[in-house]
């Protein structure tokens, strides 16, 4: 196999106490894959990858000064942002777009897919928390990013952004209030999706384990150039920072999640 790498992580100082989490930051695939019967323009759509999220990840990353992962491969390989069982895991078919490289998939390349690029993805994320948790000597504040389509199956979104969560809201109250506190945003709550998903990365690194989260989503064309990109970080950076100033974010708490038990 080609030399791939399955994830990225950005530098920083483990002991501010925050991880940013990227789990579909990139649409690159390995070269065997080729491009899984798709055209290239395929993996400039949302289905691949999520747009303008990788540049704001690495530029909140650098002005805050801490550690994020970055998911490397494609959502078309395998989704990191599911659980090993969840039925979705490697899609067939998404938004229109039919996946050939993925059907049929027999059960050997579903657990190579799993153990050589899902696995080791989240074994990056749960050591990066590890050594925030370690070196900060409490509980870290994890923050996902995400970005979301401008309109679904013809329908606009009027959000500019939107905080998905399951039932542990300790994160979720403050970045809620400080980004609606700008008067020209409108703000979702689990809205356009739900955030509560069995298995997914909130799921399997901060609702079981009890760390304050929250998973932040961007509308896709705010963030699709520099320009955009450059404007949400400045805007995020120090509403990050406030939250994790806050000692109440930095608490050990598991909360009962709404998918049923753990």
């Amino acid at each position: 196999m080609d030399d791939f790498q399955s994830f990225e992580i950005l530098p920083g100082k483990h002991d501010k106490g925050m991880v940013i989490l990227a789990d579909h930051a990139m649409n690159r695939l390995p070269a065997r894959y080729g491009r899984l019967g798709l055209p290239d323009a395929a993996f400039a759509r949302h289905i691949a990858y999520d747009i303008g999220i990788e540049g704001l990840t690495r530029q909140l990353s650098a002005r805050l000064g801490v550690p994020a992962v970055l998911g490397g491969f494609s959502r078309l390989l395998i989704d990191p942002n599911r659980g090993e069982d969840d039925p979705t895991l490697i899609m067939r078919i998404s938004d229109g777009a039919v996946i050939s490289g993925n059907h049929p998939i027999g059960r050997q390349e579903w657990e190579y897919r799993i153990e050589t690029f899902h696995r080791p993805y989240h074994n990056a994320v749960a050591a990066t928390i590890d050594k925030v948790a370690n070196a900060a000597g409490r509980a870290p504040l994890v923050l996902s990013l995400h970005s979301f389509t401008p309109a679904w199956k013809g329908i606009p979104r009027p959000w500019h952004a939107a905080v998905l969560w399951d039932s542990d809201r300790r994160a979720v109250g403050p970045l809620l209030d400080m980004l609606r506190a700008d008067p020209d945003l409108f703000v979702g709550d689990n809205e356009p999706y739900d955030g509560a998903l069995k298995g997914d990365t909130m799921y399997r690194h901060c609702m079981i384990t009890g760390i304050p989260h929250a998973l932040l989503e961007v509308r896709q064309d705010l963030i699709a150039d520099e320009t955009g990109i450059a404007a949400w970080a400045e805007r995020l950076a120090p509403i990050f920072a406030a939250m994790n100033a806050d000692p109440a974010l930095h608490e050990y708490d598991v909360h009962p999640s709404r998918t049923g038990p753990y």
